[in-house]
């Protein structure tokens, strides 16, 4: 069964200086991404493509079947829709090489924070998403999270 991707905001929405909170599952939503060599994969490819697409990666966590990120572009021109095109190009490409099967279901959800909203009380809720999954009992317990900006464990105790 086809699955429908998720509307789309204007193109002016996804430009600039803003922060993004962003959902990818992985196709057909199989757990294909929380183990050490996907988690592996999919993190340096996404340094590696928000630094070249002028996006600093405030946080992310690998669930079993989806992912979450909440990413800032640090340029006028930065362009989120850009920077996920070739993240999941870039590691389906090379998932698919290694496993033979594919990585990512179409389209992904975003969300842009408003000026209102607090990048880091969304960073705690996203870094808690595997505890309130039921997988841990701690974030820092879960191995599939990060951040290039923060202190995982001052901004899981800062904000409370």
């Amino acid at each position: 069964m086809a699955t429908r991707r998720p509307p789309r905001l204007p193109l002016v929405q996804y430009v600039g200086f803003r922060q993004y909170f962003v959902t990818l599952c992985a196709f057909e939503r199989q757990a294909l991404l929380a183990s050490p060599p996907s988690f592996e994969l999919i993190t340096k490819q996404l340094l590696q493509s928000a630094r070249g697409q002028q996006f600093a990666v405030l946080a992310y966590c690998c669930m079993p079947d989806h992912m979450h990120l909440l990413v800032e572009g640090l340029k006028e021109e930065a362009n989120l829709l850009s920077f996920i095109s070739e993240f999941k190009q870039r590691t389906a490409f090379t998932y698919k090489r290694l496993s033979g099967a594919s990585l990512w279901q179409d389209g992904f959800y975003d969300h842009v924070l408003r000026s209102d909203e607090c990048a880091r009380g969304v960073a705690r809720y996203l870094l808690e998403n595997p505890v309130r999954a039921g997988f841990v009992r701690y974030p820092l317990a879960w191995p599939y999270l990060g951040s290039e900006r923060y202190e995982l464990r001052e901004l899981l105790e800062s904000v409370r």
